[in-house]
């Protein structure tokens, strides 16, 4: 209690996220029991007859549960490495320019995206790869190609995806590693120019070493989220076109069209909590084996 008394200003500053975590994240856990029932609306969620696993097998047997879960934990990966790489090489560059003026003027120009409502990078996706006014179909038709059916090609997609996502989300997931560029010991710059060391061998040697702490940080934060997909941007790039659903279904679409369209409350409930389940054990895991190699950075 002493403690406590002696810290109640910063739990006074920590309620805020306290509450929100109670309310949305918390609250809501006991509506996972819909997963075990066959749910109806008469009898509720703690009325319904009890159908243990049945949904699970379902989910299983229909092979949907393993293409969900193949596409999510395959375009995390791909955002989660890709990302970072980018953003580190982005944080670099930026760290390398002599021009004032001009550097802040490209953080602004490389942070606009992010800013962008994904309802309109649906719309510029669309107006570049439609097949009939779509601008890249243009530029084919212009040097003599034939046009692309790019939004029937499923194969693609897995690239235009990771395309835009870099595009939208480098620029200020940058911010990171710049700040922690910012934050190393000006001498060390100071003693490798005097060394002779060339500007690749302090990045090399001074800053990359630098950002790993920063760098194993964030990854932890984000395999955390690997179960969870970008919903904004592959539903408003893909939409209902189940031509694509191979290669671009990740689990928060497949349940937000079983909820809409089907009204299958059980199945999406489902989905979701073996989601949960499953992005909590990767996260127990990989922090085990972080604090394995290296205590210091490890998330608890």
């Amino acid at each position: 209690m002493r403690r406590l008394k002696q810290s109640r200003v910063l739990i006074v500053m920590c309620l805020p996220a306290l509450i929100y975590f109670l309310v949305f994240a918390y609250g809501p856990m006991p509506g996972s029991w819909i997963a075990f029932t066959n749910y109806n609306y008469r009898d509720g969620i703690f009325g319904s007859p009890f159908v243990g696993m049945k949904n699970f097998e379902f989910l299983i047997q229909s092979g949907q549960l393993w293409l969900l879960t193949r596409n999510t934990i395959l375009y995390n990966l791909a955002f989660i490495v890709l990302g970072n790489i980018s953003q580190i090489a982005l944080a670099i560059m930026l760290n390398e320019m002599r021009m004032k003026y001009f550097k802040k003027i490209s953080q602004t120009i490389m942070f606009l995206p992010y800013f962008i409502s994904v309802v309109l990078i649906g719309v510029i996706a669309f107006n570049l790869l439609n097949y009939d006014t779509g601008a890249v179909n243009a530029l084919i038709e212009q040097f003599g190609g034939d046009p692309v059916k790019i939004y029937s090609a499923a194969g693609i997609w897995p690239l235009i995806i990771i395309l835009f996502f870099l595009w939208q989300s480098t620029g200020y997931g940058s911010i990171v590693y710049f700040a922690a560029i910012m934050g190393i010991d000006s001498t060390m710059f100071e003693a490798a120019a005097i060394d002779g060391a060339s500007a690749w061998q302090r990045i090399r040697y001074i800053i990359l070493p630098s950002l790993k702490p920063t760098f194993i940080i964030l990854l932890l934060f984000s395999l955390g989220g690997i179960m969870r997909g970008n919903f904004g941007l592959f539903w408003n790039l893909i939409g209902n076109n189940a031509v694509l659903f191979e290669t671009t279904d990740i689990i928060e679409t497949s349940v937000y069209r079983m909820i809409v369209s089907q009204n299958n409350f059980t199945s999406s409930t489902a989905v979701g909590l073996y989601q949960s389940l499953f992005g909590f054990a990767l996260v127990m895991l990989c922090n085990w084996i972080v604090r394995r190699m290296n205590p210091d950075y490890a998330l608890f």
